[in-house]
């Protein structure tokens, strides 16, 4: 399915990629398609001045491949603002990374290369469902 094909069968919806590089992006679309990832996380400054459009409850997705072809679709089901450092294990624990301490590791390796790390750092936390998988219906 091209980027426009999913545009058109998801009107409304936003773009975007998960990770910021080719291996973690294709990493935790795998989590995603597996079942394992329900939730995942961002810099509030990533929302600043429309640099990506905020999450908001019902609205569906489109989560592309690194090479911006549409992977699959997302349904947000939560968004909560909360500091890192308050982060719950649950929480955490669905973003299907492993452990909470992988979790906080991982994350603030991929804050601090992105940008900077701070402990009280504002995050936008979203939890969602998978709506459609495009590689799946590739496949049939």
């Amino acid at each position: 399915m091209t980027l426009e094909e999913a545009i058109a069968r998801y009107p409304g919806a936003e773009t975007f990629m998960f990770g910021d590089g080719p291996a973690l992006s294709d990493e935790l679309l795998g989590l995603v398609r597996a079942g394992t990832k329900t939730a995942t996380c961002a810099d509030e400054r990533d929302f600043e001045d429309g640099k990506e459009a905020l999450p908001v409850v019902g609205r569906r997705d489109i989560a592309l491949n690194w090479d911006r072809k549409p992977a699959l679709v997302i349904e947000t089901v939560s968004v909560e603002r909360m500091r890192f450092c308050d982060v719950p294990e649950d929480f955490a624990v669905a973003e299907g990374e492993g452990t909470y301490e992988d979790w906080r590791n991982g994350h603030e390796v991929y804050f601090a290369r992105n940008g900077g790390f701070d402990p009280q750092m504002m995050l936008v936390c979203e939890r969602f469902r998978m709506i459609e998988d495009f590689a799946q219906a590739a496949d049939t």
